[in-house]
């Protein structure tokens, strides 16, 4: 009954340690080509793409503030919000469109 208590007790721990969406995989591909992706923004992995100028992008960049594009619904795009303060300005193809200002 030990070991069985024990090896519960060691899946709860283990299950604490997966590593959340935007470190795990690659981000699915846009469906248009209105997003132009630099690079991940947490992390070179993160679903959250640091996001370039395209025509439909153009209207959200700003000098003071990062373009950022995360898969809609996501657990990437809540973390970003809820650790960056993101704020949402658009959503196409697939993804959604945050600014997040500089520090």
């Amino acid at each position: 009954m030990r070991k069985l208590a024990l090896l519960g007790v060691l899946l709860a721990i283990g299950a604490c340690d997966e590593a959340p969406e935007w470190e795990r995989g690659a981000a699915p591909d846009p469906t248009n080509d209105d997003l132009k992706f630099v690079r991940g923004y947490r992390a070179g992995d993160d679903w959250c793409q640091l996001t370039g100028e395209t025509a439909f992008t153009a209207e959200f960049l700003d000098h003071t503030a990062d373009l950022v594009s995360c898969p809609t619904g996501s657990t990437a795009a809540q973390t970003l919000v809820e650790a960056y303060g993101a704020q949402q300005v658009a959503e196409t193809g697939g993804y959604t469109v945050y600014t997040i200002p500089q520090i």
